[in-house]
């Protein structure tokens, strides 16, 4: 219970936290309780799109040949619901003045369109496990794989969070790549454009710029940064958004741990960076960008 004496600086608080001139920017007002965005919800997705990308590996169920259509149509329904509930918040989040019954037949729509890509999904998450199992002397099996490599999840989250993103689905994308991030310390923006075979040895302290593109059977190592290096203003003085300012990274290229690659310049097909580098120009296919040795 609040001192009485305290009573009207704390009521003074209030009516500044609710009235204050930073509310509109830094508070969301909902109009609806349904509309609110789950963090709780979105882990649940995540956790039903991994256990049908990956059968058996992340559900709770014991799985066969002959169980399996029935799990994985179980899983669907849930993910369905789940998933169109967070759309629709989504939708009313980034329309302040949205029609709910239009932003929820649009999220059921989306919800439908993403469950269906989900196969497509799966095989390209497949090359990404078979890639990281070869490149890996130490992976033992491709469930080893699935069930420990952190570069998998994070790998998941964000084909799961691009697919959405190319749907036109607002911030969800975002949030689900962040939870990655959370969960790994690897920092894949869902708007980069990633190719098949990807994979990141060990992981921690990757970052992915937004508008980074990499190619297929591209291979990264720990700390690696596909980044921008500035950042142009406009008139007034603020970042222009929307411009491509991150790297492209060809076809069967290795990135050597803690490499920074800024700005948007091309590393050519199967070229080789070194660890410890900072590149900030294009790198010809074939190319090796190493440390010079110290003459003595």
């Amino acid at each position: 219970m609040i001192v009485r004496k305290h009573t009207s600086i704390i009521e003074q608080s209030i009516r500044k936290l609710t009235e204050g001139e930073n509310a509109r920017s830094v508070c969301v007002y909902s109009r609806n309780a349904k509309l609110l965005i789950s963090q709780g919800d979105l882990k649940i997705i995540i956790d039903l799109a991994r256990s049908i990308l990956f059968p058996g590996y992340f559900s709770s169920s014991h799985i066969t040949t002959q169980t399996a259509m029935n799990q994985i149509g179980k899983h669907i329904e849930r993910l369905y619901e789940l998933l169109s509930g967070q759309i629709c918040a989504g939708l009313c989040f980034h329309t302040v003045e949205a029609d709910y019954g239009e932003c929820w037949d649009k999220a059921q729509e989306l919800a439908t369109r993403f469950i269906s890509g989900m196969p497509d999904l799966r095989r390209m998450l497949e090359t990404d496990v078979v890639a990281t199992y070869n490149g890996d002397p130490a992976a033992e099996s491709y469930g080893e794989v699935i069930y420990c490599y952190p570069a998998i999840r994070a790998i998941s989250n964000y084909r799961i969070a691009h697919e959405l993103l190319l749907l036109g689905v607002p911030i969800i994308p975002r949030m689900i790549t962040e939870m990655a991030h959370s969960e790994t310390g690897i920092d894949i923006h869902p708007a980069a454009k990633i190719g098949k075979a990807f994979t990141i040895d060990h992981g921690t302290g990757v970052v992915i710029g937004a508008t980074a593109i990499i190619g297929n059977q591209v291979k990264l190592y720990q700390g690696v940064t596909l980044g921008a290096k500035s950042f142009p203003l406009d008139a007034n003085g603020n970042p222009i958004k929307g411009i491509p300012r991150h790297p492209i990274i060809e076809d069967d290229v290795i990135i050597y741990s803690n490499a920074t690659i800024l700005g948007r310049i091309t590393i050519g097909k199967g070229a080789i960076i070194g660890g410890n580098l900072w590149v900030t120009e294009d790198v010809p296919p074939e190319g090796r960008v190493v440390q010079m040795k110290a003459k003595r």
